[in-house]
């Protein structure tokens, strides 16, 4: 299969079960809404070594949001419904309370679409730090608490919905230099960014230091893809194209399955191109997660 001048090679993506939350963000205007989103989502990119995966869904318009203020919603992805939580109410205090103006609430799941176990607390932990000051309110059986600040009050929905998502769906740009590369994988973010119900956790949705199960060394989980690490050619199996010098990776978490799929599909097109000889994806044979995602099933 190919697309353009770029070969689709017959290989899949291995994706996993994670659950995920929704948390809206307002803001006064955009600068202070940009600035807590970006703050939210540091050091949020892979539960390697991340309490959690965290990126941004899309922007709000002030119609969207329960305040009537421009928002962002924010996707956040962890293994297990108590580490998540945790993770949650710890960025939320350090990231968002702590900037300026801004408020949170949960973002309803979609219709259909179970909780996994009781809420996520967050208000109902943020609210000590009122020390005693603090005060609720009930609006439509939501409850909301309003935590005294220096520049007002920080409102904060009490709890949040966890559900099952999937992270971990992916393809890798082949290119024959980094210039080329880089492009593309914009090109590739950009289009994936103004779907819903995914994110590209990395930085700048692109990861440069793709990685395998396992290591040489027994303490560390997970090492350097060295099958797709260009100056290791003729050191190790590579699997890099014969034109390519360089490979990027994309990364995707979503909801479901389809939001993934269609994801890739939007990012590999538009990925495609001058300089791209080959896009392939990163697994491991079926043995870490069970959701595969055959690339040339997904661009059929």
């Amino acid at each position: 299969m190919r697309i353009g001048d770029t070969e689709i090679e017959d290989t899949f993506a291995e994706a996993f079960r994670m659950v995920y939350a929704r948390l809206d963000i307002t803001a006064f205007d955009q600068h202070w809404l940009d600035a807590a989103t970006r703050s939210i989502c540091g050091y949020g990119t892979s539960v390697i070594g991340c309490d959690a995966e965290v990126g941004l869904e899309r922007m709000l318009a002030a119609d969207e949001t329960l305040d009537g203020r421009v928002g962002g919603r924010v996707m956040m992805f962890g293994f297990s419904r108590e580490k998540l939580s945790e993770a949650i109410s710890q960025r939320v205090g350090q990231c968002v309370m702590t900037c300026p103006t801004t408020a949170v609430f949960g973002a309803t799941l979609e219709e259909g679409v179970p909780a996994v176990g009781e809420p996520a607390a967050l208000g109902s932990h943020l609210r000590f730090f009122g020390d005693g000051f603090q005060k609720s309110k009930l609006i439509d059986g939501r409850r909301f608490w309003r935590v005294p600040v220096m520049d007002g009050e920080f409102v904060v929905e009490e709890s949040v919905e966890i559900a099952k998502g999937i992270a971990g769906g992916n393809f890798l740009i082949q290119s024959i230099d980094q210039a080329a590369g880089l492009t593309a994988a914009r090109r590739a973010v950009e289009a994936i960014q103004l779907l819903p119900q995914v994110i590209t956790p990395f930085p700048g949705g692109v990861v440069r230091s793709g990685s395998k199960v396992g290591s040489r060394y027994s303490k560390l989980r997970a090492s350097t893809n060295d099958a797709y690490c260009p100056t290791l050619r003729g050191r190790t199996q590579s699997h890099i194209h014969p034109q390519a010098n360089c490979v990027y990776e994309i990364v995707i978490d979503g909801t479901d399955e389809p939001a993934i799929a269609y994801a890739m599909r939007v990012g590999i097109e538009a990925a495609c191109g001058d300089g791209i000889p080959a896009i392939s994806a990163g697994n491991y044979g079926g043995k870490l997660g069970k959701f595969l995602f055959h690339l040339r099933q997904v661009m059929a």
